[in-house]
């Protein structure tokens, strides 16, 4: 545990679209707004940088090897004019499939270091109530790995979007010391309507851990929606700031004090009796 730390975090709701310069102009702009309001750890929403056709996700595609695209540039210099710890909520990185980037997460240190890159482990094939149907595999590839860092002393685990359906990675997360849970979203409306703040919420609770969901809000290239309702969740399940709509950025301080608190008063991760 990290005792007494305090750690002032920022959530971004964005409204991202099929340009890439004009998206990372407003992360720009909400990194800053974050920065401004005392944040040293800010997470953007998946997709971020690029939201449109598969298409598009090939071609604006990068590496994390060999010289820098216009998407690492652009966050390496966000997290380095800022001061911050930068989650980069989920972008697309080439893949040995050329056809089928990853759905990326990375974490940049304000010297411009990655502390850990995620791939998003499970990929939303639905058919939405609706009856649209999504079939994100066709288009991006998988990861394979449960990843964590460190962040300014607290242990941070990371998924994105469609993972808060699987409380199993968040499980192994708080097994690996997780006190921190990030999924950056864009979570559908069809779906966030019903399921977003339970399923947010049940992670915080049954993980004894703060949970900072950044998401995307309202329309998108290709008939996409997103539900917006930007959280950050104590450990105790209380909601402790929210964008409903629109775009914006919420600021809190995750108190590591409550957290101990919290696990020290209600111990249920002590008294698992089923181990996987």
């Amino acid at each position: 545990m990290s005792g007494s730390t305090v750690l002032r975090v920022a959530a971004v709701q964005m409204q991202s679209q099929d340009n890439v310069a004009a998206n990372l102009k407003a992360c720009e702009s909400s990194v800053a707004e974050a920065a401004s309001r005392g944040a040293k750890f800010v997470v953007l929403p998946e997709n971020f940088a690029y939201f449109g056709a598969s298409s598009g996700k090939r071609s604006n595609a990068e590496s994390l090897d060999g010289p820098a695209g216009p998407i690492r540039r652009a966050l390496v210099d966000l997290a380095a004019c800022h001061g911050v710890v930068l989650l980069a909520g989920g972008w697309p990185e080439l893949s040995t499939d050329s056809k089928r980037p990853f759905n990326t997460a990375t974490v940049y240190a304000p010297n411009g270091e990655i502390l850990a890159n995620y791939r998003k482990l499970h990929l939303f094939d639905v058919t939405l109530p609706s009856g649209n149907r999504l079939q994100e595999s066709s288009a991006m590839t998988a990861g394979q790995d449960v990843v964590c860092c460190d962040v300014l002393g607290v242990r941070v685990g990371l998924s994105i979007c469609y993972d808060l359906r699987f409380p199993e990675l968040y499980r192994k997360l708080v097994d690996r010391g997780c006190e921190v849970i990030c999924v950056p979203s864009a979570f559908t409306k069809e779906t966030g309507q019903d399921h977003w703040h339970t399923l947010l919420r049940a992670r915080a609770i049954e993980a004894q851990c703060w949970v900072i969901a950044a998401n995307q809000w309202g329309s998108h290239p290709t008939d996409k929606t997103t539900y917006g309702h930007s959280l950050i969740i104590d450990p105790w399940g209380a909601i402790k700031a929210e964008v409903e709509s629109g775009t914006g950025v919420i600021v809190a301080d995750l108190d590591m004090q409550l957290l101990d608190k919290v696990r020290k008063s209600l111990p249920s991760l002590r008294h698992r009796r089923i181990v996987c």
